[in-house]
């Protein structure tokens, strides 16, 4: 079933009742939640119990974000508490999926290592051969998946384009090669355009493996480093990708599932976001039917 979602960001600097608010005014069926908001409900001095009350006529297919998963050492144990966390934030809320990203997601670190060959930022697996990527994020994929299980919620990847593992393809391999059953991907549009991928790629893809989507655009990006903050900071439906075609794409797999209006504008983020989302929910109505 076709389910429009209001991403947490259209009104990013509001809270959660907004938020939920935003979502049953406009009528979006369901809300992605950044658990940064969730987090801050609770800390407020509301109890768990009454979080789980809020939301429990909320329908919430995930909520995000874990990121830079390919974390080893020390760091690896830090991601390890990250994710329960998330994981424990996304059963209270009664969250299907929790959002994973490949690292490293400062993008500055990719620019300075690029430059120099280190960073003062965390640098993941920058420098590293392909097959040693792969080993090393897949192993914690799998890891984090059965983690994420024990909450019973699933694990959706998103790979961020300035990262090494960054295309459909490389998204694909770690799915293969974690073996598990409750790691599928979420179709980026901008993510896929900035990493290379076009709508034929995503139309090429088995719909089982797709657990969402995000609706998105982009300023015009000619090759290189993609700096998200920069490109993504323009109104969806005014940018340079068509959204009819990469929509198109998806619906060509015979995905029927869950649509996202994942949102970066900061001028947008500072209008009445009733009125940003009910644009987007219009447009999300034209392009997914």
């Amino acid at each position: 079933m076709t389910t429009l979602t209001l991403h947490s960001t259209v009104a990013k600097h509001s809270t959660l009742a907004m938020d939920l608010d935003i979502a049953s005014a406009v009528g979006f069926d369901a809300l992605e939640i950044n658990s940064g908001k969730l987090e801050a409900y609770l800390q407020a001095g509301y109890t768990e119990a009454e979080l789980r009350a809020l939301l429990k006529p909320v329908q919430v297919p995930g909520i995000g974000y874990l990121r830079d998963i390919e974390r080893q050492g020390a760091e690896r144990d830090e991601l390890f508490k990250e994710a329960e966390r998330l994981f424990q934030l996304a059963n209270l809320a009664g969250a299907k999926g929790v959002q994973v990203l490949t690292g490293p997601i400062n993008v500055q670190a990719v620019h300075d290592f690029q430059r120099s060959g280190h960073s003062p930022h965390y640098t993941g697996l920058l420098g590293q051969d392909l097959t040693e990527q792969y080993r090393l994020t897949a192993k914690n994929l799998t890891s984090l998946a059965d983690l994420a299980a024990q909450y019973d919620v699933l694990l959706y990847l998103e790979a961020l384009s300035w990262t090494p593992l960054n295309s459909l393809a490389h998204q694909l391999q770690l799915i293969d090669r974690s073996e598990r059953s409750n790691v599928k991907m979420v179709i980026d549009y901008w993510h896929c355009f900035t990493s290379g991928n076009t709508p034929d790629d995503v139309a090429r893809l088995d719909k089982e493996v797709i657990y969402g989507v995000h609706v998105c655009d982009s300023l015009p990006f000619s090759g290189g480093i993609a700096d998200e903050a920069v490109l993504r900071d323009v109104p969806t439906g005014s940018g340079v990708l068509d959204l009819g075609a990469w929509t198109a794409a998806v619906k060509a797999t015979g995905y029927a599932g869950w649509w996202s209006c994942e949102l970066f504008c900061q001028k947008q983020q500072q209008q009445n976001s009733y009125a940003v989302a009910k644009d987007l929910h219009t447009l999300l109505r034209r392009l997914v039917g």
